[in-house]
């Protein structure tokens, strides 16, 4: 039984879902339109404002493309009504971005600024000087930047210095003590 994989997707009064014969779904809204193609084992149904996820038998390989399935069909109509943001925020002496064109650039104590392209179909903007907002329709792509942007510098355990996601909490160490006795 799959809890996930049978709930109901309500769709919003202005997005549309439209389901291919070959279970290719193609998701319209108002910030844009997503397309993915599914398994053709699963049982993509489009009634009355509701989507529906249905598989055919109780194999192990099923079961787990069910709930999974849904999921991803569910972000995708999130995604094209309201959207996907992450927030980041550098914390260091003098760790400071900017946005310029189609580039991220960010002084993270390195010894030259690192640059990142910012990938067709986001959205980087840099409110403060020490945060970073992404923002764009697809979840994976949303997570996926962010955790490159996050890796340039992880944040550290002993000052905490780094770039982290806002409101992430770093476990922090104590660090050597002067004269034990």
């Amino acid at each position: 039984m799959s809890r996930i994989g049978n709930k109901l997707i309500t769709i919003p009064a202005n997005v549309t879902v439209d389901v291919n014969a070959e279970n290719e779904v193609t998701v319209k809204g108002p910030k844009g339109t997503l397309t993915r193609k599914f398994s053709p084992l699963m049982i993509i149904n489009v009634e009355n404002n509701e989507v529906t996820v249905k598989r055919p038998n109780n194999e192990k390989h099923t079961k787990q493309l069910h709930g999974t399935t849904r999921a991803l069909l569910n972000n995708m109509v999130v995604g094209v009504s309201e959207g996907f943001t992450k927030e980041l925020e550098l914390v260091g002496i003098g760790f400071r971005t900017s946005v310029k064109g189609n580039k991220l650039t960010m002084n993270v104590g390195y010894s030259h600024p690192v640059e990142m392209d910012i990938v067709e179909g986001l959205e980087v903007t840099c409110p403060s000087t020490t945060s970073i907002k992404v923002a764009g329709i697809d979840k994976q792509l949303v997570g996926e930047y962010s955790a490159n942007i996050r890796a340039v510098r992880k944040p550290e355990p002993y000052k905490g210095k780094g770039i982290r996601y806002k409101g992430e909490v770093i476990r922090r160490k104590e660090g050597k003590t002067a004269g034990k006795k």
